[in-house]
C-alpha cells in the first residue's frame, strides 16, 4: 500500500513541496487548503502531470481535512507569508492560530503520522504543534535546518567555485536571525571550510545564511522562497518514507541536549520510519555554545508571546 503524505496549504512552497512528492512516485498526496478550488485545481494539474513522470501516485486537492485522514506525513506550509521589511517572527500571532486549527482538525485524524512543519517562526510552530497533538515529540519535527544548511552551502559554493554537492555544511539554533551557522561543522570534501576561506569571509557567508529569506522576499517584492524550501521538506519526507536514517539538522525537541529543556530548536538529528530517531549533541567551544543559547532563548520567548 503506497504511503500517504497530506500537504497542508496549496501556496508555492505546498504545492512545490506535492509536486516534488508526487514526482517522486513515493506516496500519494494530498493538497489541503480553505481558499476553494486552488488545491483541486493544483492537484488536478499535478494528476494531469504523472503520467509524463511515469508515476502511478495519486494526488487530491481538498477543502477538507477529512479527506487527510490516516497520513503517514502532514507537511504544514499553511499561513502568511513574509512581506519585504518583515521578520519571521512577525507573523507570530496570526500563524499561530492557523497551526492550532490545522493541528487540532490533522491530529486525531492521523494518529501514526509525523508532522513536518514549515510554518514560520517555525520552531515556534513546531512547539505548539506537538503540544496541541498530544504526539511523542519524535514525531513531530521542524524543517527550517535543512533549508539553512542548504542555502550555507550554496553561498560557500558561491565563495570558492566549488559544486554544492561536495559542501558539507552545518546550521544550527532557531530559524531566525539568530540562527547559528557552523563553520567549524562545515567541510569541503572533507577540508574543513575555515582552511579555504579566511575568517572574515566566513562572517560575510554566515551573515547572508541569516538573511537568506529575507534577501529572497526583498527581491521578489510581493512573495517569499519557495523552491528551496518544498526541496528541504522532500528531502525529509523521503528520510522518513525510506527510513534512511538522514543526519539532518531539525527542529527538534530537546530534553536536556545542549543545556536545553522542553523546547523545539534546530539540532542535528536522525532522521527516519519513526521520525526524530536520535537527537546528536555535538561538543560545542564556548563561543558556539553562547551563540546556541542565545538562538535558543530567542525561540523560547517567541514561544511565550504565542501562548499568551
Amino acid at each position: 500500500m503506497k504511503a500517504k503524505v497530506s500537504v497542508i496549504g496549496a501556496g508555492h512552497v505546498g504545492s512545490n513541496t506535492a509536486q516534488l512528492i508526487l514526482q517522486s512516485g513515493l506516496a500519494d498526496v494530498v493538497l489541503y487548503d480553505i481558499a476553494e478550488g486552488v488545491p483541486q485545481g493544483k492537484a488536478l494539474d499535478l494528476y494531469e502531470a504523472a503520467p509524463l513522470w511515469n508515476v502511478s501516485a495519486a494526488c487530491k486537492g481538498t477543502n477538507d481535512l477529512a479527506d487527510t485522514a490516516g497520513s503517514d506525513i502532514i507537511v504544514v506550509t499553511a499561513g502568511l507569508p513574509r512581506k519585504p521589511g518583515m521578520s519571521r517572527d512577525d507573523l507570530l500571532q496570526a500563524n499561530a492560530a492557523v497551526i492550532k486549527s490545522v493541528t487540532v482538525g490533522t491530529a486525531g485524524l492521523s494518529p501514526k503520522a509525523i508532522y513536518v512543519i514549515v510554518t514560520n517562526p517555525m520552531d515556534v510552530m513546531t512547539q505548539i504543534t506537538w503540544t496541541l497533538s498530544g504526539f511523542s515529540p519524535r514525531r513531530v519535527v521542524g524543517m527550517g535546518g535543512v533549508l539553512d544548511s542548504a542555502r550555507f552551502r550554496t553561498f560557500i559554493s558561491f565563495a570558492l567555485g566549488v559544486s554544492p554537492e561536495d559542501i558539507e555544511a552545518l546550521v544550527l539554533g532557531g530559524h531566525g536571525d539568530l540562527m547559528v551557522p557552523m563553520p567549524r561543522f562545515t567541510t569541503v570534501k572533507g577540508v574543513s571550510v575555515e582552511k579555504l576561506l579566511d575568517a572574515a569571509r566566513i562572517a560575510e557567508l554566515i551573515q547572508r545564511t541569516r538573511n537568506g529569506g529575507a534577501e529572497i522576499v526583498s527581491l521578489l517584492k510581493t512573495g517569499s522562497a519557495y523552491y528551496a524550501p518544498a526541496a528541504a521538506v522532500f528531502q525529509m519526507v523521503r528520510a522518513i518514507l525510506l527510513d534512511e536514517r538522514r543526519v539532518l539538522p531539525c527542529a527538534a525537541y530537546l530534553q536536556g541536549e545542549y543545556g536545553i529543556s522542553g523546547l523545539f530548536v534546530g539540532v542535528p538529528v536522525v532522521l527516519g520510519k519513526e521520525g526524530v530517531e536520535k537527537i546528536i549533541e555535538l561538543d560545542l567551544t564556548d563561543e558556539e555554545r553562547k551563540a546556541f543559547i542565545q538562538s535558543a532563548s530567542s525561540v523560547r520567548e517567541l514561544l511565550s508571546g504565542a501562548l499568551k
